[in-house]
Protein backbone atom coordinates (compact mmCIF):
# COMPACT_ATOMS: atom_id res chain seq x y z
CA UNK A 1 0.00 0.00 0.00
CA UNK A 2 2.81 2.41 0.89
CA UNK A 3 4.42 1.61 -2.46
CA UNK A 4 1.20 2.38 -4.35
CA UNK A 5 0.72 5.65 -2.47
CA UNK A 6 4.31 6.67 -3.14
CA UNK A 7 3.99 5.76 -6.81
CA UNK A 8 0.78 7.76 -7.10
CA UNK A 9 2.47 10.73 -5.48
CA UNK A 10 5.30 10.52 -8.03
CA UNK A 11 2.79 10.43 -10.91
CA UNK A 12 0.87 13.43 -9.54
CA UNK A 13 4.10 15.34 -8.99
CA UNK A 14 5.33 14.56 -12.49
CA UNK A 15 1.98 15.55 -14.04
CA UNK A 16 1.96 18.83 -12.12
CA UNK A 17 5.51 19.61 -13.19
CA UNK A 18 4.67 18.88 -16.84
CA UNK A 19 1.59 21.11 -16.69
CA UNK A 20 3.58 23.95 -15.20
CA UNK A 21 6.26 23.58 -17.86
CA UNK A 22 3.62 23.59 -20.62
CA UNK A 23 1.97 26.66 -19.13
CA UNK A 24 5.29 28.47 -18.86
CA UNK A 25 6.07 28.06 -22.56
CA UNK A 26 6.06 31.43 -24.36
CA UNK A 27 3.08 32.16 -26.58
CA UNK A 28 3.84 31.71 -30.28
CA UNK A 29 1.12 32.83 -32.70
CA UNK A 30 0.31 30.70 -35.73
CA UNK A 31 -0.69 32.21 -39.07
CA UNK A 32 -4.37 31.56 -39.65
CA UNK A 33 -5.28 31.23 -35.99
CA UNK A 34 -8.80 32.33 -35.15
CA UNK A 35 -9.48 35.59 -33.35
CA UNK A 36 -12.57 37.36 -32.09
CA UNK A 37 -13.31 39.17 -35.35
CA UNK A 38 -10.63 38.10 -37.83
CA UNK A 39 -8.04 35.36 -38.27
CA UNK A 40 -4.43 36.40 -37.76
CA UNK A 41 -2.26 36.44 -40.86
CA UNK A 42 0.94 38.47 -40.53
CA UNK A 43 1.96 41.00 -43.18
CA UNK A 44 5.49 40.39 -44.50
CA UNK A 45 8.12 43.01 -43.63
CA UNK A 46 8.01 44.43 -47.17
CA UNK A 47 4.31 45.15 -46.82
CA UNK A 48 4.73 46.73 -43.39
CA UNK A 49 7.46 49.01 -44.75
CA UNK A 50 5.35 49.95 -47.77
CA UNK A 51 2.39 50.85 -45.54
CA UNK A 52 4.62 53.10 -43.45
CA UNK A 53 6.00 54.71 -46.62
CA UNK A 54 2.59 55.28 -48.22
CA UNK A 55 1.21 56.64 -44.97
CA UNK A 56 4.09 59.10 -44.78
CA UNK A 57 4.61 58.22 -41.13
CA UNK A 58 6.76 60.75 -39.25
CA UNK A 59 7.54 61.55 -35.60
CA UNK A 60 4.58 63.96 -35.69
CA UNK A 61 2.06 61.17 -36.19
CA UNK A 62 -0.11 59.09 -33.93
CA UNK A 63 -0.55 55.69 -35.61
CA UNK A 64 -3.26 53.20 -34.60
CA UNK A 65 -3.60 49.59 -35.72
CA UNK A 66 -6.90 47.84 -35.02
CA UNK A 67 -6.50 44.11 -34.56
CA UNK A 68 -2.77 44.67 -34.18
CA UNK A 69 -1.78 41.00 -33.75
CA UNK A 70 1.89 40.70 -32.89
CA UNK A 71 2.31 44.47 -33.16
CA UNK A 72 4.47 44.66 -36.25
CA UNK A 73 2.74 47.72 -37.75
CA UNK A 74 2.86 49.54 -34.43
CA UNK A 75 6.51 48.69 -33.84
CA UNK A 76 7.45 49.79 -37.38
CA UNK A 77 5.72 53.14 -36.84
CA UNK A 78 7.45 53.60 -33.49
CA UNK A 79 10.81 52.93 -35.13
CA UNK A 80 10.06 55.92 -37.38
CA UNK A 81 9.57 58.06 -34.30
CA UNK A 82 5.77 58.12 -34.27
CA UNK A 83 3.61 57.47 -31.24
CA UNK A 84 1.81 54.24 -32.04
CA UNK A 85 -0.96 52.18 -30.47
CA UNK A 86 -2.14 48.65 -31.14
CA UNK A 87 -5.68 47.59 -30.22
CA UNK A 88 -5.90 43.81 -29.84
CA UNK A 89 -8.53 41.57 -28.23
CA UNK A 90 -6.28 38.55 -27.59
CA UNK A 91 -4.38 39.05 -24.29
CA UNK A 92 -1.61 36.68 -25.40
CA UNK A 93 -1.05 38.80 -28.50
CA UNK A 94 -0.98 41.96 -26.39
CA UNK A 95 1.66 40.47 -24.07
CA UNK A 96 3.70 39.29 -27.06
CA UNK A 97 3.50 42.72 -28.71
CA UNK A 98 4.69 44.46 -25.57
CA UNK A 99 7.63 42.07 -25.30
CA UNK A 100 8.57 42.55 -28.96
CA UNK A 101 8.33 46.33 -28.61
CA UNK A 102 10.62 46.14 -25.58
CA UNK A 103 13.10 44.02 -27.51
CA UNK A 104 12.98 46.49 -30.41
CA UNK A 105 13.75 49.36 -28.05
CA UNK A 106 10.52 51.26 -28.78
CA UNK A 107 8.37 50.41 -25.76
CA UNK A 108 8.22 54.12 -24.91
CA UNK A 109 6.45 54.88 -28.20
CA UNK A 110 4.67 51.61 -29.00
CA UNK A 111 1.75 50.94 -26.69
CA UNK A 112 -0.77 48.09 -26.77
CA UNK A 113 -4.20 47.75 -25.21
CA UNK A 114 -6.50 44.77 -24.84
CA UNK A 115 -9.81 46.01 -26.22
CA UNK A 116 -12.55 45.59 -28.80
CA UNK A 117 -11.50 47.33 -32.01
CA UNK A 118 -15.09 48.32 -32.82
CA UNK A 119 -15.48 50.13 -29.52
CA UNK A 120 -12.09 51.81 -29.21
CA UNK A 121 -11.77 55.59 -29.71
CA UNK A 122 -9.58 56.24 -32.77
CA UNK A 123 -10.46 59.92 -33.19
CA UNK A 124 -6.95 61.17 -32.36
CA UNK A 125 -5.17 59.00 -34.94
CA UNK A 126 -3.40 60.73 -37.83
CA UNK A 127 -2.58 57.39 -39.48
CA UNK A 128 -4.46 54.09 -39.40
CA UNK A 129 -2.38 51.03 -40.40
CA UNK A 130 -4.61 48.01 -41.00
CA UNK A 131 -4.88 44.43 -42.20
CA UNK A 132 -8.54 43.54 -41.82
CA UNK A 133 -11.18 41.69 -43.80
CA UNK A 134 -13.84 43.64 -45.78
CA UNK A 135 -16.52 42.75 -43.23
CA UNK A 136 -14.39 44.39 -40.52
CA UNK A 137 -13.18 47.41 -42.45
CA UNK A 138 -16.63 48.25 -43.84
CA UNK A 139 -18.11 48.18 -40.34
CA UNK A 140 -15.42 50.62 -39.22
CA UNK A 141 -15.75 52.91 -42.27
CA UNK A 142 -17.91 55.56 -40.53
CA UNK A 143 -15.26 55.97 -37.84
CA UNK A 144 -12.55 56.28 -40.50
CA UNK A 145 -14.55 58.94 -42.38
CA UNK A 146 -14.88 60.94 -39.15
CA UNK A 147 -11.13 61.18 -38.62
CA UNK A 148 -9.63 64.64 -39.05
CA UNK A 149 -9.32 65.62 -42.72
CA UNK A 150 -5.86 64.84 -44.04
CA UNK A 151 -5.48 61.77 -41.85
CA UNK A 152 -4.16 58.75 -43.75
CA UNK A 153 -5.47 55.22 -43.80
CA UNK A 154 -3.19 52.49 -45.14
CA UNK A 155 -4.25 48.88 -45.48
CA UNK A 156 -3.03 45.57 -46.77
CA UNK A 157 -5.16 44.50 -49.78
CA UNK A 158 -8.71 44.85 -48.45
CA UNK A 159 -10.50 48.10 -49.19
CA UNK A 160 -13.47 50.13 -48.00
CA UNK A 161 -16.70 49.64 -49.94
CA UNK A 162 -17.59 52.78 -51.88
CA UNK A 163 -14.38 54.58 -50.96
CA UNK A 164 -11.82 54.29 -53.74
CA UNK A 165 -8.18 54.30 -52.62
CA UNK A 166 -6.27 57.49 -53.41
CA UNK A 167 -3.27 55.33 -54.23
CA UNK A 168 -2.46 51.63 -54.51
CA UNK A 169 0.82 49.77 -54.95
CA UNK A 170 1.39 46.07 -55.63
CA UNK A 171 4.58 44.68 -54.16
CA UNK A 172 6.99 43.41 -56.83
CA UNK A 173 7.52 39.67 -57.46
CA UNK A 174 10.99 39.97 -55.92
CA UNK A 175 9.46 40.65 -52.51
CA UNK A 176 8.65 37.88 -50.03
CA UNK A 177 4.93 38.56 -50.42
CA UNK A 178 3.06 35.60 -51.92
CA UNK A 179 -0.54 36.67 -51.28
CA UNK A 180 -2.34 39.81 -50.11
CA UNK A 181 0.34 41.97 -51.67
CA UNK A 182 -1.44 45.23 -52.49
CA UNK A 183 -0.96 48.30 -50.32
CA UNK A 184 -3.82 50.83 -50.29
CA UNK A 185 -3.93 54.48 -49.21
CA UNK A 186 -6.85 56.77 -48.42
CA UNK A 187 -6.60 60.44 -47.46
CA UNK A 188 -9.53 61.35 -45.22
CA UNK A 189 -11.42 64.12 -47.06
CA UNK A 190 -12.82 67.33 -45.65
CA UNK A 191 -16.60 67.40 -45.41
CA UNK A 192 -18.03 69.85 -47.94
CA UNK A 193 -21.60 68.65 -48.56
CA UNK A 194 -24.09 71.50 -48.40
CA UNK A 195 -24.70 74.93 -49.90
CA UNK A 196 -21.97 77.50 -50.47
CA UNK A 197 -22.05 81.17 -51.41
CA UNK A 198 -19.72 81.60 -54.37
CA UNK A 199 -19.24 85.16 -55.56
CA UNK A 200 -22.57 86.22 -57.03
CA UNK A 201 -23.84 82.65 -57.16
CA UNK A 202 -24.36 79.43 -55.28
CA UNK A 203 -22.63 76.05 -55.18
CA UNK A 204 -24.44 72.97 -53.89
CA UNK A 205 -22.47 69.80 -53.23
CA UNK A 206 -23.21 66.23 -52.22
CA UNK A 207 -20.42 63.95 -51.07
CA UNK A 208 -19.73 60.23 -50.90
CA UNK A 209 -16.37 59.89 -49.19
CA UNK A 210 -14.00 61.75 -51.56
CA UNK A 211 -16.39 61.89 -54.55
CA UNK A 212 -18.39 65.05 -55.21
CA UNK A 213 -21.47 65.91 -57.23
CA UNK A 214 -23.61 69.01 -57.36
CA UNK A 215 -24.09 72.24 -59.24
CA UNK A 216 -22.78 75.79 -59.56
CA UNK A 217 -25.27 78.57 -60.33
CA UNK A 218 -24.04 81.99 -61.45
CA UNK A 219 -25.92 84.79 -63.25
CA UNK A 220 -29.01 82.59 -63.32
CA UNK A 221 -27.27 79.73 -65.17
CA UNK A 222 -26.67 76.36 -63.53
CA UNK A 223 -23.77 74.07 -64.44
CA UNK A 224 -23.29 70.57 -63.12
CA UNK A 225 -20.25 69.66 -61.04
CA UNK A 226 -18.41 66.79 -62.71
CA UNK A 227 -15.26 64.88 -61.86
CA UNK A 228 -15.46 66.26 -58.34
CA UNK A 229 -12.94 64.90 -55.86
CA UNK A 230 -11.38 65.64 -52.49
CA UNK A 231 -7.96 64.58 -51.28
CA UNK A 232 -7.78 65.71 -47.71
CA UNK A 233 -8.35 69.48 -47.85
CA UNK A 234 -7.69 69.72 -51.61
CA UNK A 235 -10.76 69.95 -53.83
CA UNK A 236 -11.01 69.72 -57.62
CA UNK A 237 -13.99 69.67 -59.95
CA UNK A 238 -15.12 70.84 -63.35
CA UNK A 239 -18.13 73.10 -63.92
CA UNK A 240 -18.99 74.91 -67.17
CA UNK A 241 -16.03 73.05 -68.72
CA UNK A 242 -13.64 74.92 -66.42
CA UNK A 243 -11.38 73.28 -63.87
CA UNK A 244 -11.82 74.48 -60.30
CA UNK A 245 -9.05 73.85 -57.80
CA UNK A 246 -9.13 74.88 -54.18
CA UNK A 247 -8.31 74.19 -50.56
CA UNK A 248 -10.85 73.78 -47.80
CA UNK A 249 -10.07 75.70 -44.62
CA UNK A 250 -9.28 73.82 -41.43
CA UNK A 251 -12.68 74.73 -39.98
CA UNK A 252 -14.45 73.57 -43.14
CA UNK A 253 -16.21 76.89 -43.68
CA UNK A 254 -14.37 78.36 -46.67
CA UNK A 255 -12.81 77.19 -49.92
CA UNK A 256 -10.26 79.27 -51.81
CA UNK A 257 -8.56 78.48 -55.08
CA UNK A 258 -8.37 79.17 -58.81
CA UNK A 259 -10.54 78.52 -61.86
CA UNK A 260 -8.78 77.73 -65.12
CA UNK A 261 -10.56 79.79 -67.81
CA UNK A 262 -9.76 80.45 -71.50
CA UNK A 263 -8.29 83.77 -70.33
CA UNK A 264 -6.10 82.18 -67.64
CA UNK A 265 -6.48 81.35 -63.97
CA UNK A 266 -8.78 83.48 -61.86
CA UNK A 267 -9.34 83.27 -58.10
CA UNK A 268 -12.51 81.92 -56.55
CA UNK A 269 -13.84 81.72 -53.04
CA UNK A 270 -16.79 79.94 -51.47
CA UNK A 271 -18.33 80.40 -48.04
CA UNK A 272 -20.35 77.66 -46.31
CA UNK A 273 -23.91 78.71 -45.62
Amino acid sequence: MRFLVAAAAVVVSATTAWAQTATDKPFVPVSGQAGKDVVWVPSPPEMVNKLMEMGGVTPNDFVIDLGSGDGRNVIAAAKLGARALGVEYNPDMVALSRRLAQEAGVADKAQFVEADMYEYDISKATVMALFLLPVNINKLAPKFFNLAPGSRIVANTFGIEGWEPDDRVTLPPASECESWCEALLWIVPAKVAGTWSMGNGLMTLTQEYQKLQGSVTTAGTTHQVVMGKLRGFDITFTANDMLHKGKVSADGKTIEGTITTPMGDVPWRAQKR
